[in-house]
């Protein structure tokens, strides 16, 4: 019943569990994708033109991306995220302003680049000696 149900539907392996658990109360996830595999159906078909030819990431300039939202709505009223993304590392900087202009959204980049040079100048402290 398992096999031909997943043959008939193409379903992904978490639907068929939802819709055949009610069928079956003791299914559970890993005794479908057992019974699914020793059928030989546990992957489903590649549909043709689904998958996408696989790209090499792109290679980022070290600096920042900057990105702003419609709005945000708080206790304070509706206020405006601007987010900066660090290209290479991935970190997230978010500020709220109540309104978005050219000088805010460098006014964050400026704190970030002053944040990020003094990080790298820090000079190691000097470590106690051990007794």
């Amino acid at each position: 019943m398992v096999v031909a149900f997943r043959r008939h539907t193409l379903l992904p392996l978490d639907d068929c569990l939802c819709a055949l658990q009610p069928t079956i109360p003791h299914l559970t996830r890993s005794l479908l994708h057992r019974c699914l595999k020793l059928h030989g159906i546990s992957r489903l078909p590649q549909v043709e033109g689904e998958a996408s030819p696989k790209r090499k990431f792109k290679a980022y300039a070290i600096g920042y991306s900057i990105s702003t939202s419609p709005g945000v709505r708080t206790a304070q009223g509706r206020l405006h995220l601007i987010v900066a993304i660090d290209r290479t590392s991935k970190l997230v900087f978010v500020e709220l302003h109540e309104e978005v202009t050219r000088r805010a959204a460098a006014d964050l980049l400026r704190r970030l680049k002053q944040n990020a040079v003094a990080t790298c100048n820090l000079k190691p402290s000097a470590q106690p000696a051990a007794d």
